[in-house]
């Protein structure tokens, strides 16, 4: 029965999908991305020789981050294999197609027996790797069938996922496929110790951390951005959202020796345009980076996309989008620098947003108002701001090593043989 439910989920989602590309951009990326797909796939990889080929999946464009510290790794520690990147969500696949760390970049084909059998006879991979979640029954049964050795990697478990509920045998099934998995903490794996066997989970961390640390330590300068924030405290805001800047706007208010740089989650002109009439006086970072830095502006407006990782080098304060609708964005990529991080108050279902609040570095808002007074409170105790910042370095530094665990295993186990 489970079976019927996928497969009738499957086809209402490609359908709801087609419909939505009519009026609406991300659709209509992932309907056009899959045209003729396949065969792109199968003329891109003809031809190799090579040892072998490494497959990593991810869902989008977070999951790539988690994965790219063990592909880089791989790349670095199997120099001949092909590495093949596919992304299900256009919001990865469109930022990341022209990764020069994959031999290929490709959407991944819509789940169905002959789609997987199609894809894994293109590639032929000798080792697969999902990035945290993701799962597709016919391709995993497919790299199951075909003894292809399968992880998953910065893994997360809740109880209210299908694995964990009567109805979800399918899920469970998928679960069984793969050769072990990794996941981010000691509940995950209790979760789990009922469905796969012990010896097939690890409790190795979120590679995350070992990503956000080496952006940090090799964190190239944002001239103009330095440029605007001179000798002034400054907050970085990343990622955010309205609801957000209004909350940002309000504490602007009471702080007139801070200046902003906010990197909006959305930069289109229309959203853009929003935030400049929130902020009067604001500048554009494309204005200032032909035009130079007005003096008297206290808030930039990143509108470009790429390079918010390197913002927070310049930050005494850093906060993070979301927290007021679906949940907030990467909290560790300013937490790297040893500053203090705001966010909103949807943040429960992350863990590191979790524990960075319990160690004081990691500050929940319920509104504008509270943010202000939490900028009171550190810019009147330097010694409370010290100790936060302290704090937040020790979390991200405490945190790393997922990947080279994960690369212990791949050799130990001699998932790949050169």
């Amino acid at each position: 029965m489970g079976i019927i439910f996928y497969q009738l989920f499957l086809w209402l989602f490609a359908a709801g999908v087609r419909v939505a590309s009519l009026f609406n951009t991300k659709a209509r990326l992932w309907v056009r991305g899959r045209k003729d797909l396949l065969q792109k796939i199968r003329e891109s990889c003809a031809g190799y020789s090579g040892p072998g080929t490494i497959w990593m999946h991810c869902a989008s464009l977070g999951e790539f981050e988690q994965g790219r510290p063990v592909l880089e790794q791989l790349r670095i520690a199997h120099p001949g294999y092909r590495l093949v990147l596919t992304f299900f969500s256009p919001s990865g696949y469109e930022v990341r197609k022209n990764y020069t760390g994959a031999d290929h970049v490709f959407y991944l084909p819509a789940d169905s027996p002959a789609h997987a059998r199609a894809l894994l006879d293109s590639i032929n991979p000798s080792l697969v790797i999902f990035v945290k979640y993701e799962f597709w029954y016919y391709y995993l049964g497919q790299i199951a069938k075909r003894r292809i050795p399968l992880l998953l990697i910065s893994a997360i478990f809740r109880p209210g996922q299908p694995f964990f509920n009567w109805w979800g045998g399918l899920h469970r099934r998928m679960l069984q496929c793969f050769t072990h998995l990794f996941v981010q903490d000691a509940a995950s794996a209790e979760l789990l110790k009922n469905i796969v066997p012990a010896d097939r989970i690890s409790v190795a961390g979120d590679t995350r951390f070992d990503r956000v640390a080496a952006i940090a330590a090799d964190a190239a300068p944002v001239p103009v951005v330095a440029a605007f924030c001179g000798e002034s405290p400054v907050l970085v805001a990343g990622s955010t959202w309205p609801e957000d800047e209004q909350h940002l706007q309000t504490a602007l208010q009471q702080h007139p020796q801070l200046k902003y740089v906010i990197a909006p989650h959305e930069i289109g002109a229309a959203h853009i345009e929003q935030v400049l009439q929130l902020f009067p006086g604001a500048v554009r970072y494309s204005v200032a980076e032909k035009e130079g830095v007005p003096a008297n502006a206290r808030v930039m407006i990143i509108d470009n996309i790429g390079m918010l990782s390197r913002l927070y080098q310049y930050g005494r304060y850093a906060y993070i989008g979301g927290g007021f609708g679906k949940g907030i964005h990467n909290i560790l990529e300013a937490a790297v620098y040893g500053i203090p991080v705001f966010y909103g108050p949807a943040f429960e279902k992350f863990r590191e947003a979790r524990e960075l609040r319990d160690t004081g570095a990691g500050i929940p808002l319920a509104n504008g108002t509270a943010l202000s007074e939490q900028l009171d409170i550190l810019e009147s105790n330097t010694a409370l701001y010290a100790q936060l910042c302290h704090k937040a370095g020790t979390y991200v530094r405490e945190n790393k090593g997922a990947t080279g665990m994960i690369l212990s295993f791949i050799q130990a186990k001699r998932l790949l043989t050169n």
